[in-house]
Formats: C-alpha cells, structure tokens, sequence
C-alpha cells in the first residue's frame, strides 16, 4: 500500500475515533464520574477536530476553486453542505459527510491504482537489454542500438528484446503479455519471434528483422500508453453533463431554501422556518454531486482495457469499445483473416508419372521463386535442392515458370501457361490453386494446393450471429469458386470476389451506409478498409505494419475468435456503463425529492452519493476480471 493511502487511512481512522468519542461522551462522563466538564463544549471540540482532520484538503480545495472564480466542483458542494450543517447544529452528520467522502475518494483511488497496475504489468514488456553477438564477443547493449540483421543471443528466461528469426537452437516462449495465451509457444530455426516474449528453456540465436522503434514491444507500449486518451462519447457526455447537472442541482437547493421561507414571510405572514428549509437545501447540495458517474464511467472503460490487454487485444481508445458495441455489419478479409494465409499441398491428381519424381522435378524448379505456393511446394517435397541440375529457369509472368531440370523441360504454372503451350491439361474437380506440370511437352498431372481455413473461423462466425451480428461479410480477391467455398464451410452470409482493393473499399462504402460496420484484415491492401470502417481490426501476429498501425484493434495472435471476445467485451462494458448511469441518477433523483418534501436527512444524501460512487466503482471494476468470464464463454 502506497504512503499516501496509509495516510489517508489514519486520517479516517482518527476521525471516526474521535466522532465515536463525542457521541460516547455523556457514557464516558457518567462512567468516569466527572461532573464539571461540559459535555456539549467538549462534544463540539471533538467535531470540529475530526471535522478539519477529514476535510481540511476539502476545504482548501473548495477554498481555492472560490477565489480563483472556477466552477464548482464536489470539494466546494462538500465544503458548503458541511458549514452549512455545522451553523445549524448537525456536527455529527457534518463529520459524517467529510469522513464518508475520503472513504469513497480512498476506494476510488484503490481502484484506479489496481486498473493501472494491472495493465501496466501486462504490458511490461519493454526489454532493457541485447545480448549481441559482434567480432565474436557477446555484448550487452541497449536494445535500440541493435540494427537490422545483426545477431542475439537469448538466454533462458530472458525477453527477446527485438523482433527477427531464429537461426540457431529451439526452445519455448511465453507468450501470455502479447497474446494472453498461457499455452507456451515452441520455436526452432527458421521461426519468427516477437520482442517481448519470454525465453523459457533453451538458448537461442536470433537474426534481427526490425529496429527496436519498430519491434512489437515497442509498439505495444506505444499502444497503451496513448489508449486513455482516446475518450469515449460516454465519457466526453458525462464530463459535459457534469458540468450542467451541478449547476441544476445547487439551483435547486438555492430555490429549495428561497421559495417556502418567502412564502411564509410574505404571503403566511408568519417567521419562516429558515432552519428546516436549510437543512434540506444543504442536504440537497450533498446529493448533487457528480461523484459516482465522473468516477465509475472513466473507471469502466479503463478496466476494459486492462481486460482486453488480458485477452491479447489491444484496442488504442475507449472510444472503440463504444463503437465497437454498436456494430452490427463485420466485413472479413480472406487470406489471413478467416485463413492461415499458409499454402498446403493436398493432393497431387491424374500424374503419369511417380509423384516422388513430379514433385523432384517442380520443387527444382519452384526453388528459384519466392511466391507462397511455390513455397508451399518445397515444404511439401522436403529435401534438398541441387541447383548443378537445374538450368534456363524463366518466369513468365502471370503464366509460371518453365527450366530444365536433369536435361528434362519442366513446365509449371497455370491454365493459361498449358494453353499456350499447346498442352492439353485436366481441370479439377476441387476447389484450390491449381498448378499444371508438363514435362517434355507431356502433360504430367496437376498439383491441388488450398490456403486452409483457419480453426476457430466457423465458430467465430456462429457466436458473431449468437451475438446480434445481422451480417457477416467475406471480400478476398480470389477466384469466386473458392471464396465460396470458404463462405459455404464458415458459414458466412454474404461474400465479394474477384477484388482489387478499390472494389474492397467500394463494397465496404455501401455496407456502412446502413449500419456500423467492422472491418477485420490483415494486409497492405486492407489498409484503406480499416482504415474506412467504424472500428478497424488487425490481425497483429501476421498483419502488414501498416495495417497494424491504422487499426484501433489489434488481436496479437491472429485468433480470430478473438474478435468475437473483443465484441463481446464492448457489449459488456457498455452495459456496466449504462448500469452505473442509471443507478446513480435514479437513486440521486429519488433522494432528492425526498430531501425537498423532507423525508430524507443528510445521512440519506450521503449515501446516495458516496455510497452510490462506491457501489458503481465496484460494478466497474468488475470489468478488470471480466476477460476470465470472457473466456470461459468463448473457448
């Protein structure tokens, strides 16, 4: 506990001790047998002790805020309402209104310190040195004094402290700050790896891809740290509201107190009774204050953050949590959004020859390409390549390519490629990129290579229309067989081929016109989508740096299912809001009236206010430990 609070702490400690005392005291006297002290002086003393203990800082606050002309705020409601109950004579329930107030300031502070401490743990990331591998000798440095492909070293246990590529060892990574996955991560040679994950077996040689003001740690602290500035339309609402509520509020205590005694002095003819319609208006003043709703709205979409963190989404604002309850279209990119956008081999149909020797001879020649399916192709084949056997190898563009591999002309490619080629080919019957191979001029078969959907894609899309989701979009620039293909298998309701990125954006236009809309991508050409929509997603693991940059979300680990938490939890917070709003209005509003028809006392205002703060802060800390409810609902 910081020595702040400890303060605080003792302060109310030593007020209510002393309000105890005072009224204990004709008990205490009567047990002492001491006549001669005054019991209503000493009482008064005790009061106005633990009155000035509670609310001095309060009161020099409200002081301040008075002299330099600024609005009012609760210290100087506070202030009047407690003078104003001393005058009258109610110096218990003065101390009471001051003690009550630091009790809420204080949970209120507790609170804010546990929803920063819980995302600044989650974002601890940043690592503080390099272990780097220079003429020979390993150096510790700063991380930003690493340049692009030089080599480090990561000793179990250690963050890797810029992104890149192992290229040497194997080991497991904890992955839970970026990802919130708790599920260790495995890496060997030719693996990508993200600053700020954690070593935890073995050590590792990694070659870097990335400065440090670019790495993933880097960025994500970037994130986080600009995420509250982003206020949501709630928030900027209630700091408005505030400022008309109050004023209203100490009107109608002005108004409280003014019309019954000018009533009674002028048309009763009687003297008015100036005492009761005081208390009321002070007690109306307590009521006013904005506390709960200042506090708990903030506080709200503060713990949202924290929770996203904890799911592995960072979201740059609360202005997107907002926005992003109110969504009702999601519009997916294909290719490493609803797919891995990792090519597979699936089958190789109608060969005449060995399907060894075909792929021996594709791979020889796909080996000098640096297109994903021709990568797809020598992970397949598995072994090494002899480029001494290899010659004449020719890109032809849009087509394939064509060489000579073991004194053999191979041709690989498409449709296109065979027709021109004079070569009668055979189409498949199933849906995937289809490469044709010809060998000598003979047609040799067919390679079936697909982009597989990813796992949690179909559920992704179930639980978006379990949600309130009205229409769930799929844009790709792939032929149409296979984005129907896919739309059929993930169970989407409507998707666009055959897309350049302008067609994209044209199609995303007409969508928003009728509702707010999501757009989910992952790639350069996805930018000017994200970028468009009401809330922009990135897919953070895969996704292109420009994409990540223009998103206001940025699922780190490519889950897609993370989406559909990320909805949820908009949803979720909005209620909360809309909870605390209307507890604390509704409770304020009944309380007041109430005070004017003087039912209710000072005791009932207080709590109305510091116990409503109270009450609502706690609702809105909830949302801290939501991402557990989250994740339990959503597996």
């Amino acid at each position: 506990m910081e020595e702040e609070n400890r303060k605080e702490i003792f302060r109310i400690v030593i007020s209510v001790v002393l309000i105890i005392v005072a009224l204990l005291y004709d008990k205490i006297i009567n047990v002492l047998a001491v006549s001669f002290i005054q019991g209503n002086t000493v009482k008064l003393v005790l009061c106005i002790i633990a009155y000035l203990i509670a609310g001095f800082d309060v009161l020099i606050n409200a002081f301040k805020r008075i002299t330099k002309l600024e609005a009012m705020d609760e210290t100087v409601l506070m202030s009047i309402a407690t003078i104003g109950a001393i005058i009258l004579g109610e110096y218990q329930e003065a101390v009471a209104v001051m003690v009550f107030y630091q009790i809420g300031e204080l949970f209120q502070d507790y609170s804010y310190d546990r929803s920063k401490d819980s995302i600044k743990n989650l974002v601890d990331i940043k690592p503080e040195y390099a272990n780097v591998f220079r003429d020979n000798v390993v150096s510790k440095v700063n991380p930003a004094d690493v340049k692009i492909g030089e080599t480090i070293l990561v000793n179990p246990y250690e963050k890797i402290p810029l992104d890149g590529e192992v290229i040497d060892g194997s080991t497991t990574l904890n992955t839970s700050a970026l990802t919130g996955e708790s599920i260790p991560r495995f890496v060997t040679v030719g693996d990508s790896v993200s600053s700020g994950l954690i070593n935890n077996e073995n050590l590792i040689k990694v070659k870097t891809t990335k400065e440090f003001k670019n790495s993933t740690a880097s960025k994500i602290m970037d994130l986080i740290e600009n995420a509250t500035e982003k206020k949501s339309t709630s928030e900027n609402f209630i700091t408005s509201f505030a400022k008309i509520y109050t004023p209203i509020v100490c009107l109608i205590a002005v108004l409280v107190f003014l019309i019954p005694i000018s009533y009674q002095f002028i048309i009763q003819k009687i003297s008015p009774d100036i005492t009761t319609w005081a208390y009321r208006a002070l007690t109306i003043l307590v009521i006013s204050c904005p506390c709960a709703i200042l506090i708990s709205v903030p506080l709200a979409f503060f713990s949202a953050l924290g929770s996203a963190s904890k799911l592995g989404i960072l979201v740059k604002g609360s202005n997107y949590i907002e926005e992003l309850s109110k969504v009702k279209t999601f519009v997916f990119d294909k290719t490493g959004t609803m797919t891995k956008g990792v090519f597979e081999v699936v089958g190789a149909h109608h060969l005449s020859i060995n399907e060894t020797e075909l792929f021996r001879l594709v791979s020889h020649i796909e080996f000098f390409s640096n297109h994903p399916i021709a990568k797809s192709i020598l992970r397949y084949y598995g072994k090494e390549i002899d480029v001494n056997i290899v010659k004449d190898v020719k890109e032809i563009g849009g087509r394939g390519l064509s060489g000579v591999v073991d004194g053999k002309n191979v041709l690989v490619g498409n449709d296109k490629l065979m027709q021109d080629s004079g070569i009668n080919y055979i189409d498949c019957r199933d849906v995937g990129t289809i490469v044709h191979v010809a060998i000598d001029n003979q047609y040799a078969g067919h390679i079936l290579i697909t982009d597989i959907i990813k796992d949690n894609a179909e559920k992704s899309i179930s639980l978006l229309k379990k949600l309130g989701i009205s229409k769930n979009v799929m844009l790709t620039g792939d032929r149409d067989e296979i984005a129907k293909d896919v739309s059929e298998k993930i169970g989407l309701d409507e998707y666009h081929a055959n897309l350049l990125p302008d067609d994209k954006l044209s199609i995303v236009e007409k969508l928003i016109e009728n509702c707010k809309l999501a757009f989910v991508g992952d790639g350069i050409n996805d930018a000017p989508c994200i970028t468009r929509a009401d809330v922009g997603f990135a897919m953070g693991a895969m996704g292109s740096d420009s994409a990540i940059d223009l998103a206001d979300i940025v699922i780190m680990d490519d889950d897609i299912l993370k989406v559909v938490k990320a909805y949820k939890l908009g949803k979720i917070t909005m209620r909360i809001v809309f909870e605390n709003v209307t507890m604390s209005i509704g409770i304020k509003v009944l309380v007041l009236i109430l005070s004017i028809f003087g039912i209710s006392n000072m005791w009932l205002a207080v709590f109305s206010d510091v116990g409503v703060m109270v009450l609502a802060v706690i609702n809105s800390i909830r949302l801290l430990y939501v991402h557990t409810f989250i994740n339990k609902s959503i597996t």
